[in-house]
């Protein structure tokens, strides 16, 4: 009988939280942690089975036998993430999954955003695979910001192009938690949710936020897209990463992640956690 959920991505961040939801909301259904390399999900206490998006034909297909729902954690390896989507979707069928749910964006099938170009792709490879799905649109993640907050401490500014966009991002835990949730409970089955925080800020929001709880002094710069984008680069991020990280922002101001529906907070049966938490959270 194929009743295991298996879990994509399993030694990434959102993967190892999701596995830990998982093993409370679905405590008693087999799960399986997919990785390029088993030993770096060995202990997360489930199963653990070599999966490797660029080689479908000796690790994909196998690793999806006895498998009931496959949570494909989108790539985070943007060179051809579309074709490494589509080999998960390609093994999916073949081994006879007969459920997927995908870690999306906010309205990818009408954003601008560039990062939104390979989620369009992919949701409609999924709808064409014949395969129940799931589409969880995220919002973008609290901890893109969190995780910087040393480093934009120790330079003195928090810096971008979002000018007063107002983002409602949200935890990794609150996104994770949602995935073990949906995976758990087939009557989300063909639903497609759009997902964000409770609370809606923008940069310089934040960046006051840090200087309360540091008590230092911590502004928000907003700079013109290509200054930033040439920051960026400065960092050592790859042009096509940085001008995707700058496109973010600026669409941001589009309202284009931004998302008030409440959907998030209703699958958790709770508020999401505050960006005050998350800050705190991230600080030393």
């Amino acid at each position: 009988m194929t009743i295991a959920i298996a879990i994509t991505g399993a030694s990434g961040q959102l993967g190892r939280a999701t596995i830990a939801f998982l093993k409370v909301r679905a405590a008693t259904t087999p799960i399986i942690a997919l990785a390029r390399d088993p030993a770096k999900v060995a202990d997360l206490g489930v199963e653990a089975r070599t999966f490797d998006y660029t080689h479908p034909v000796n690790t994909l297909a196998p690793a999806l036998t006895g498998v009931e729902t496959v949570v494909l954690i989108s790539s985070s390896d943007f060179n051809d993430r579309v074709g490494q989507h589509r080999n998960v979707i390609d093994a999916a069928v073949a081994a006879g999954v007969r459920r997927i749910i995908y870690t999306s964006i906010l309205k990818a099938d009408v954003s601008p955003l560039l990062i939104a170009q390979d989620h369009r792709a992919t949701e409609a490879l999924i709808a064409a695979s014949g395969l129940s799905a799931t589409v969880l649109r995220n919002g973008w993640y609290t901890e893109n910001w969190t995780g910087t907050l040393s480093a934009a401490l120790a330079a003195g500014a928090l810096i971008g192009a979002a000018g007063a966009a107002k983002f409602t991002p949200a935890t990794r835990g609150d996104y994770a938690e949602a995935v073990a949730i949906v995976a758990a409970d087939a009557a989300h089955n063909g639903e497609t949710y759009e997902l964000g925080g409770d609370e809606a800020f923008t940069l310089a929001e934040l960046a006051a936020e840090v200087s309360r709880q540091t008590g230092k002094p911590l502004p928000y710069n907003d700079l013109p897209p290509q200054a930033y984008q040439g920051i960026l680069e400065s960092f050592g991020l790859h042009a096509g990463f940085a001008a995707m990280l700058v496109d973010v922002d600026v669409r941001a101001a589009e309202g284009w992640l931004e998302e008030r529906s409440g959907t998030l907070s209703g699958l958790l049966g709770r508020p999401t956690a505050s960006m005050a938490s998350a800050v705190a959270a991230a600080l030393p």
